[in-house]
């Protein structure tokens, strides 16, 4: 039995050694070490053996196998590395060529606009959360404090999907209240939420039946306007320089009470009066106000002790605004002759 594991590899080094590149190494292999090879087939030989006589050839076997398993390493090392040598002195690179100039992509100014202002909330400690845009009326109306039979409600204004219990979400006011319901009543809640809100709307060049908002609650003992002011303040700064000033109007939202409207000043004219600003100096960018006392209830807050703030903004409006874009429907185009003035490491 030696001999014929001898005269095999005798065979195998020998036709080995004729080859002349990776193929014919790998159709060597095959040929001796496949599942039709002469090695497999030897395996035959150990049912006429004795049992003490099946292990000693069983090692000579996996021996046989590690053996020619390793020259054929080796031979495919070596052809391996003599075609890489051929292929690299055949291909030479004219590196004084031209580059080929390949169009890139930017971000997307949205997606910018809302990344800046999470930054900064998420420095003041707030949470970037998010929620489903297929809402439930509950959440989107009436733990809001809009009951039904409030002109928020009209058809006109909400796409509905289900008898109108579901709905795509026309805020994303859901989403403040869902994180309220799972901090319990009892917990303080910092909180951004950016996201799709759709609403029944003509497109035009200032509307959208879809649009970004970025809004944002606070809630927690003895907070009051003066710390909404504040906040917005912060936000402005960022945004629209340090010397921007912010004011608040009075407003009314079925949500919070007191509302109120919130004003920067117009960073173009200074307050002296432009067309951006129709000339009153000052430019409204968002609603705000102290979140309702029958909102803090629903939510399981107790409003004798805890109290809190909402607020909105228009991602689009905020971009329109700062990178002077005069027609919403920019956002959502995919005419590059449109977006390229954004493909700016400024922007």
């Amino acid at each position: 039995m030696k001999e014929k594991i001898e005269t095999l590899k005798q065979e195998f080094e020998s036709e080995l050694a004729k080859t002349t590149n990776l193929k014919e190494v790998n159709e060597l292999k095959v040929k001796y070490l496949g599942k039709k090879g002469p090695v497999n087939e030897l395996t035959i030989y150990m049912r006429d053996l004795k049992p003490e006589e099946k292990k000693d050839f069983g090692k000579l076997l996996n021996d046989l196998k590690q053996e020619l398993t390793s020259k054929i390493d080796a031979y495919v090392k070596k052809y391996t590395e003599e075609e890489l040598n051929q292929k690299l002195a055949s291909e030479q690179i004219d590196v004084t060529l031209p580059a080929t100039n390949i169009p890139i992509g930017a971000p997307n100014i949205l997606e910018k606009i809302i990344e800046e202002v999470e930054e900064v909330f998420m420095s003041m400690g707030y949470d970037v959360v998010d929620g489903p845009e297929v809402e439930e009326d509950k959440y989107n109306f009436e733990l809001l404090n809009i009951p039904k039979g409030h002109p928020a409600r009209d058809a006109q204004d909400t796409f509905y999907i289900e008898d109108e219990t579901i709905l795509l979400r026309s805020q994303t006011s859901p989403v403040q209240i869902r994180t309220m319901l799972k901090a319990g009543g009892n917990t303080p809640v910092r909180m951004i939420c950016p996201g799709k809100t759709y609403r029944r709307d003509a497109d035009d060049a200032t509307h959208s039946h879809q649009f970004m908002q970025i809004e944002g609650l606070l809630v927690d003992k003895n907070i009051r306007l003066s710390d909404l002011k504040g906040t917005f303040d912060v936000i402005a700064k960022k945004l629209f320089g340090e010397d921007c000033e912010t004011r608040f109007r009075p407003s009314y939202y079925q949500f919070t009470e007191p509302s109120v409207e919130t004003d920067i000043s117009c960073f173009v004219c200074k307050g002296k009066g432009c067309s951006l600003c129709k000339n009153t100096g000052w430019i409204t960018v968002s609603g705000a106000g102290m979140v309702h006392p029958n909102v803090l209830r629903n939510c399981g807050y107790d409003p004798a002790v805890w109290s809190g703030f909402a607020f909105g903004f228009g991602a689009e409006r905020l971009a329109m605004l700062k990178y002077g874009i005069n027609d919403i429907r920019t956002f959502y185009q995919t005419d590059l002759r449109e977006s390229k003035t954004f493909d700016r490491k400024d922007v």
